[in-house]
């Protein structure tokens, strides 16, 4: 039993074939998120429903990544497989597991390996979103695919490479930690659309208009039916979703984001009506008007010492 996917000359069967690498990995994730959560859950601090179901769709994500039979088809049958493959990591499962991660947690991670300060400076935006791109670029060279695909430890480094631009990308927008994230709203979405709608246009443009094949993995690959798509019309596809499959991903992220940035500004800008109005409010009683004695001398033609006003002489 082979311990991770990797590319093979054999037909394609739909025979299921799961892989013990996958499985231990993400029951020894989840091994260790449920004994952390339990020690902590003890002080009443422990991670919310919430956070537990974002984390295990994240580890889902994972692994329906890397086992059969998306991983098996990514490794080394289809380059649109390989591209799906990229995007469960980078735009689902990071996300995903950042989202499922109280900040006692991730703080507790960095603590314990040492990396809290380069992870700090990783997480700005801009350092943040070059290197998202580079591993993009990098991970999707020919020479690259074609080298680590051929072996179980090559394969099972690209996709936890993968995994790691991911959490990357996400952190200036959804870490658990608040000063790993972009300080503004307007930041994150500019930030967002920078480095994961529009800079990835770029690769996927040279991967979808190329004119012949750019990946011998993919190319020589047995064909899964003979009806199936072409080694060439494989790779148009999968540059396709490189440019435009992470669009409603990105902005339905962007469009939560700038809703509740527009939630927050309301409930403050109504928070300051209603101060003002109760500064207003209040104001007169503790003014001249508000002496007593001031409204009965109006009423009666008198000063406030009682002597009756007869005249302007007077």
């Amino acid at each position: 039993m082979r311990w991770w996917c990797v590319a093979v000359d054999e037909p394609w069967s739909w025979t299921p074939r799961p892989y013990l690498g996958v499985w231990a990995l993400c029951l020894t994730v989840l091994g260790g998120y449920a004994i952390t959560a339990l020690r902590r859950r003890g002080t009443g601090s422990g991670p919310s429903t919430r956070q537990v179901v974002w984390f295990l769709l994240g580890v889902g994500s994972v692994w329906v990544a890397s086992d059969w039979p998306v991983g098996s088809l990514g490794a080394g049958y289809l380059a649109a497989v390989h591209m799906l493959q990229y995007m469960l990591y980078t735009l689902a499962a990071a996300p995903l597991l950042l989202l499922g991660m109280p900040e006692w947690m991730l703080e507790g991670v960095l603590r314990r390996t040492r990396l809290r300060g380069v992870v700090q400076v990783l997480s700005r935006p801009v350092v943040a979103g070059v290197l998202f791109n580079a591993v993009l670029i990098a991970t999707h060279a020919p020479v690259t695919v074609d080298t680590l695909r051929t072996t179980q430890l090559g394969n099972f480094a690209l996709d936890m490479i993968w995994l790691a631009s991911g959490f990357l990308l996400w952190l200036p927008v959804v870490s658990p930690i608040r000063e790993f994230r972009a300080r503004s709203a307007g930041a994150r979405i500019v930030y967002l659309f920078c480095a994961a709608a529009l800079i990835p246009m770029i690769p996927g443009g040279f991967v979808a208009f190329s004119p012949q094949p750019l990946y011998a993995t993919y190319e020589l690959a047995p064909r899964l039916s003979p009806e199936g798509p072409s080694a060439l019309g494989d790779q148009q596809f999968a540059g396709v979703l490189m440019k435009v499959g992470n669009v409603p991903i990105i902005w339905a992220v962007m469009a939560v984001i700038w809703f509740r940035w527009y939630e927050s500004e309301q409930r403050v800008s109504l928070r300051r009506r209603m101060e003002r109005s109760l500064v207003g409010a209040t104001a007169p009683a503790s003014g001249p008007s508000a002496r007593p004695g001031n409204d009965d001398a109006a009423r009666t033609g008198s000063d406030p010492s009682g002597r009756v006003r007869t005249g302007a002489a007077d």
